[in-house]
C-alpha cells in the first residue's frame, strides 16, 4: 500500500521548514451518508514528527480537523540529508509512517 503521507522539508540556514499532507477521511461522526445513516467517526488522533531521535512536533487531533489535513511548521537543528520521521495513529488503531530526507 502506498503511504498516505506526502512531505517536504527544506533546510535553510538554522531553520528547517516542513510541509506535510496526510490523506485521511477525518470523519467526525456527525455527517450522514446518502441513506441518512451516520458515518462513524474516523480521524487521526496523534500526528508526530521526529528528527535525530527527538520529537520536534506533535499534534493531538479530534474529529473537527478537515479531510486530508495539511501541516506546516519550522524547527531548528536539522541539516540537509537528515531523516525526518512522520507518523500518525487514528481512533480505529490504523497508522502510517514515512521517513523523508531533509533537502
Amino acid at each position: 500500500m502506498a503511504s498516505t503521507i506526502r512531505m517536504r522539508a527544506i533546510a535553510n540556514g538554522e531553520t528547517t521548514e516542513v510541509q506535510a499532507l496526510v490523506q485521511h477521511p477525518m470523519d467526525s461522526g456527525f455527517v450522514k451518508d446518502s441513506k441518512g445513516n451516520l458515518i462513524p467517526p474516523h480521524y487521526i488522533e496523534v500526528l508526530e514528527f521526529q528528527h535525530a531521535g527527538k520529537t520536534v512536533f506533535t499534534a493531538f487531533w479530534g474529529p473537527a480537523v478537515a479531510k486530508d489535513p495539511y501541516v506546516k511548521f519550522s524547527f531548528k537543528g536539522a541539516q540537509k540529508g537528515d531523516d525526518l520521521i512522520i507518523s500518525w495513529v487514528d481512533n480505529k488503531g490504523q497508522s502510517d509512517s514515512v521517513v523523508g530526507k531533509i533537502q
